[in-house]
């Protein structure tokens, strides 16, 4: 019988997307670089020292943008309870990060646990279950219809440049008072508010990806002024892109 919960570590280059799709319970945390995961109708961004959890059996799309270095922990689903939700993101806390570390020393093996490794995964399971019921608010909808994410598809390859509402529409054939009631019913966000946050997420991304400097990061994604980035990154984290970069290396 292999073992009821194991830790690995496991770096990985860019590459395009791939399903994945596991039957114990996932806890996957990013080290260096930043991960996008797709299930149902949102993209939720991994950047470093946050993690992911994911329920057994739960499809998830992974995108790899950038190399990246995770470590992950599987759980047996007789193991714990189920994950407060299929697919989540969330800050790791002080507590978490060193439970992870120490778990680190056990790795798939047919050997059963000790003791002591039971009760440190099992705290590790209480704690991160927990955080989850708290999700990062970097998360994006995908969009319900083929329509619709078109239209994200389209706004996504713009960031760094002007992009108006109208050529959004014109690109996927709707007027935009149509597609406009497109966006508010299967996201629950404007256009313009969807922009927003996907301009951010995409410099959380270059965040992670390299010491660039702030401003430069602010032009890439579209913005002129880094004072209006500035607010708009700390209006969706909570934190500025200095202290969200310092998040990175806890």
């Amino acid at each position: 019988m292999s073992r009821k919960a194991y830790s690995f570590v496991r770096g990985f280059s860019a590459q395009p997307a791939r399903d994945l799709c596991v039957d114990r319970h996932y806890l996957l945390c990013a080290s260096t670089g930043a991960l996008r995961l797709a299930a149902a109708d949102r993209v939720w961004l991994l950047p470093p020292a946050r993690a992911a959890l994911i329920e057994a059996g739960h499809p998830v799309r992974v995108d790899l943008p950038q190399p990246a270095t995770t470590a992950s922990v599987l759980f047996d689903t007789a193991f714990t309870t189920p994950p407060p939700a299929p697919l989540t993101v969330f800050d790791l806390s002080p507590l978490a990060r060193a439970l992870l570390a120490e778990c680190g020393q056990w790795g798939a093996s047919e050997e059963p646990l000790t003791a002591y490794a039971e009760t440190l995964f099992a705290a590790l399971a209480a704690v991160t279950w927990r955080l989850a019921e708290q999700p990062s608010p970097v998360v994006l909808p995908a969009g319900r219809s083929p329509l619709l994410r078109h239209a994200l598809r389209f706004t996504g390859e713009r960031l760094g440049g002007e992009i108006r509402f109208e050529e959004v529409a014109a690109e996927v054939g709707l007027a935009p008072r149509s597609l406009a009631r497109r966006f508010a019913t299967e996201t629950g966000m404007t256009w313009r508010a969807t922009l927003r946050r996907m301009r951010v997420l995409r410099a959380i991304e270059e965040l992670s990806a390299a010491d660039t400097p702030v401003t430069t990061i602010a032009h890439r994604v579209g913005y002129t002024s880094l004072s209006a980035f500035n607010a708009a990154f700390q209006e969706l984290t909570g934190r500025t892109p200095t202290e969200y970069r310092a998040s990175f290396r806890p």
